[in-house]
């Protein structure tokens, strides 16, 4: 239902925005940016797809020989202590378990490529669990929530869009990076869990933030001994590395349990096909109403109305030209990117406004993902998701906001 309003009011603001701005302005051709801009959405969200096909279908097929195999089964176990208290609905054991923490991990190493695909094989997991296969259960809020607001240890395309407009040391946004995401992550957990009545203070969930700072620890101590100029190039030839491992170690697996790795492969990959085909009503459906918001200057008014507020209460407002980052980011993922280049570009890659770049890194592109792993198990009852992911998005922003004045202002 809040997916419901908030489509229908991204077209009700863009179209009265743009009727307001031709009657002052007197300039007809903005309806024609509009529509040009909704047709190219629309265009961009079956290549969005059409790109997703082929690594759905190596995923999932990748997935069936780990599952034959036995390995998410183990994963399962290995995490279960964490994640039964986040997901009580899930049976222990459960492969959907698995597929939730291997999506996690994705996402923690920035491999977004991979991270999407893991992800919807988790949410069909889930929905095999729902009882109300329209209307999204617990876990199903839980996980995707998480994910819009999950922790990223290595924002290796913030550090390299960073290289590409000259920073003098790429990485130096890599510590605030990590404080914003586990500060966005824990907001998300905290939401949902008041929402469902679930108990935080237990020792696995405290465990799992001990681990997660002594991993961060690590990576920053890693980081921080490598040349400035390679930091991109080790750290994505790490995460690709451990990809890599996982694919080999799943198909030994399957030798060893003596299964027919490829026929098994090809049993898991015919669904990639139809999933991706799946979500595309769902991509065109939020890609056309943000790009009617984006051409009409709404994210631009929206800015200017924040920076207005917080000036009228005396604090600074430095941080307003890279606010767009951090707004673009909960609606389109390139849109943020493109933000970001627009800024440093602007204000210069080193300056307090393009280190706030770490937006980019501290939150998630929230309606891409509900839009997109809901729509893929056809859930039309969404409950309460939009308002946890638009919760840890704003806690999200306001914190990488704070982080940066305390590392670079």
């Amino acid at each position: 239902m809040v997916l419901n309003y908030v489509w229908i009011a991204f077209f009700v603001i863009a179209f009265v925005v743009a009727v307001i701005k031709v009657a002052i302005t007197g300039d007809v051709g903005l309806f024609s940016q509009v529509t040009s801009g909704m047709f190219d959405s629309a265009k961009t969200s079956v290549d969005i797809a059409i790109g997703l096909i082929g690594m759905m279908t190596m995923w999932l097929g990748i997935m069936r020989v780990g599952e034959k195999a036995g390995m998410i089964e183990r994963f399962a176990r290995a995490v279960s202590p964490f994640f039964s208290v986040l997901f009580p609905g899930i049976p222990k054991k459960d492969p959907a378990i698995g597929s939730v923490m291997l999506n996690f991990s994705a996402n923690m190493l920035g491999l977004d490529n991979a991270a999407t695909p893991l992800g919807l094989k988790a949410m069909q997991e889930l929905q095999d669990l729902n009882k109300e296969k329209e209307v999204a259960s617990d876990a199903q809020i839980m996980f995707p929530v998480l994910n819009t607001a999950g922790i990223t240890l290595i924002p290796t395309s913030v550090m390299a869009m960073r290289l590409a407009q000259g920073a003098a040391n790429p990485a130096d946004i890599f510590i605030p990076t990590l404080i914003g995401t586990l500060i966005s992550f824990i907001s998300g957990m905290i939401a949902v869990a008041l929402y469902q009545r679930i108990n935080l203070f237990r020792l696995p969930v405290l465990v799992f933030l001990l681990v997660v700072g002594a991993v961060i620890f690590l990576l920053v101590y890693w980081v921080s001994i490598l040349p400035r100029d390679k930091v991109g190039l080790y750290v994505g030839g790490v995460g690709a590395f451990i990809i890599l491992g996982i694919i080999v170690w799943f198909i030994v697996q399957g030798m060893i349990k003596k299964i027919n790795v490829y026929e098994t492969f090809i049993d898991g990959a015919k669904e990639g096909f139809k999933v991706s085909v799946m979500i595309i009503p769902y991509l065109v459906a939020f890609l056309i109403g943000i790009s009617a918001l984006r051409t009409t200057g709404c994210m631009d008014y929206l800015t200017q109305g924040i920076g207005y507020v917080v000036g009228a209460m005396g604090l600074n407002i430095d941080f307003v030209p890279a606010l767009p980052v951090g707004i673009m980011k909960t609606f389109s993922g390139g849109g943020a990117r493109a933000a970001m280049v627009e800024t440093m570009e602007h204000f210069g890659a080193d300056s307090f406004q393009g280190r706030l770049g770490i937006m980019q890194g501290s939150t998630e592109t929230t309606f891409y993902v509900l839009a997109v792993y809901f729509g893929s198990v056809n859930i039309k009852k969404t409950r309460y998701a939009v308002t946890c992911g638009l919760i840890a998005d704003v806690v999200g922003v306001v914190g990488a906001i704070i982080i940066g004045y305390l590392f670079f202002h």
